[in-house]
């Protein structure tokens, strides 16, 4: 009888239980931009008010980015596998209901219940990750993989979307994700085996609510007075949010154990690592979202059409993730930093032209452009956060730089979709608050309708205007700040790092 823990059983088992934990991955990442293009067939169905389209969106990366690290924690303590299998199980159902929801306030609630089940599985799938592959270079190969299908799901995530509801109705978006599920669940208890690490101190449930209610009242308040102007309600409920955020990060420099080591971002390499992680996934998605509206509603394409047009882009940005490292070694991570941010700021600059009669082109020459940056953005930022910190803190370091990631996915549509939301509400006919409800009123005017697609328009290149000077500021600081050369840093110990 063979040895099952042979090194060919060993290390069979080891590339299968990656591929099995690759399908939650890319589900996880996938379904963090696969509405973009299915919002328009949404908005026919549920017809969800603006600030409740936009709470569709991006509530779902709220939910993920919020509790990342809280639920890494819980897994260390109770077993990553067995997290990992409650979270594919509750993200299935979660997925079911989303794509059944009968109205627009229960997908938001499902939306909510699949970010839950998402924070789950992506700092649990990278721990057991780390369990197959003991082997630091082959452990160093798996994360790379890992990491490419993380940022694959990203930018597929559109394309498989406009696939789907070109032959199906808009819930098949949700329901693709039971198959991928069915195969983790069954598959999981075979290859996967249970992973726990010792650590002291408990997770500090306040820190969890505190920090999650603060950024999802900051941000509604944002959202409400951009799709229903300034008003006394929403003003008050940003600044409850920010109150709740400033008390989260006072709360957490005196705890023994805070969910957050704000201590790291002393270090100048981590905190322009972080904000690389954070500032061009929420250009990314705000730029997906809103071009997405434009190439349907505003230039008329089918949704198979606008997903094609986002093809080029998504190669781009998935070949950079994979040949990201290898660029590293040649040039060094501050100059491809650099590269990460100008890349973005050149490639959003494109849509700067686009009109209510033509932009199409400008569109692929954006995506293929700012796919530069966006890959290496993926690739490198956990890697240099993780070696801007000492060994011991890598743990805590790859965690953060895993939640800037959802963190900025989510934030660009709430923060550069609700300023588009504010200059169509602004410059618009004033017939309805979005795009979308606008075109669907019976009996409009020509004129009517191309105002209502100019203000739109407007609000995209507004949007894109303020992500290329923020991406320009980062880059020209990535520049005078990061050292030419990093000192040598001790390999960190992998298997932490969340």
């Amino acid at each position: 009888m063979k040895n099952p823990h042979s090194p060919l059983s060993s290390g069979l088992r080891s590339w299968l239980g990656l591929v099995v934990i690759l399908g939650p991955v890319l589900l996880v990442s996938m379904d963090g931009s696969i509405l973009f293009l299915a919002m328009p067939r949404i908005s026919q169905a549920l017809d969800p008010t603006a600030d409740q389209a936009l709470w569709i969106l991006d509530v779902y990366g709220f939910a993920v980015g919020s509790l990342l690290i809280a639920f890494g924690n819980l897994g260390d303590r109770y077993g990553r596998l067995r997290l990992l299998m409650i979270g594919a199980t509750v993200f299935g159902a979660g997925s079911i209901g989303a794509a059944l929801a009968p109205n627009p306030e229960l997908l938001i609630a499902f939306r909510v219940l699949m970010g839950v089940a998402g924070a789950t599985l992506l700092p649990s799938a990278l721990a057991v990750l780390s369990e197959l592959f003991p082997d630091a270079r082959r452990r160093a190969q798996a994360i790379g993989i890992f990491a490419a299908a993380f940022a694959a799901g990203f930018a597929i995530g559109p394309v498989v979307g406009g696939v789907l509801l070109e032959r199906f109705w808009w819930g098949s978006v949700f329901l693709i994700n039971l198959p991928v599920i069915a195969v983790f669940v069954l598959a999981a208890p075979v290859l996967l085996r249970e992973v726990r690490t010792t650590r002291p101190g408990r997770v500090d449930a306040l820190s969890v609510v505190t920090s999650a209610a603060g950024l999802l009242l900051t941000i509604y308040g944002l959202k409400h007075v951009a799709a229903q102007g300034v008003s006394a309600a929403p003003v008050l409920t940003t600044a409850a949010g920010a109150a709740l955020v400033t008390w989260f990060v006072r709360r957490q420099r005196h705890l023994d154990h805070p969910l957050i080591d704000f201590s790291l971002f002393r270090d100048r390499v981590f905190t322009i690592a972080i904000i690389t992680g954070l500032l061009p996934l929420a250009a990314w998605s705000a730029a997906a979202y809103l071009a997405g509206i434009y190439l349907q509603s505003v230039r008329g394409l089918t949704v198979l059409d606008a997903a094609l047009l986002a093809l080029p882009g998504a190669v781009v940005l998935t070949v950079m993730c994979v040949v990201t490292p290898v660029i590293v070694q040649r040039v060094g991570k501050r100059a491809v930093l650099v590269l990460a941010h100008f890349s973005v700021a050149a490639g959003l600059a494109l849509l700067l032209p686009v009109t209510v009669s033509g932009g199409t082109g400008w569109y692929i020459a954006s995506t293929v452009v700012a796919g530069v940056g966006y890959g290496i953005s993926f690739s490198v930022v956990a890697d240099t956060a993780v070696a801007a910190v000492p060994p011991e803190r890598a743990g805590a370091a790859g965690a953060i730089a895993e939640t800037s990631n959802e963190i900025g996915n989510a934030l660009g549509i709430a923060l550069l979709g609700s300023l588009a939301a504010l200059i169509f509400r602004l410059l618009g006919p004033d017939a309805a608050p979005t795009l979308g409800a606008t075109l669907d009123l019976p009996g409009l005017a020509p004129a009517t309708v191309h105002d209502a697609k100019t203000a739109f328009t407007t609000g995209l290149r507004a949007a894109a205007g303020v992500a290329v000077l923020l991406h320009v500021a980062l880059g020209a600081a990535a520049l005078r700040l990061l050292p030419r050369a990093a000192p040598a840093v001790a390999e960190p110990d992998l298997s932490e790092v969340r």
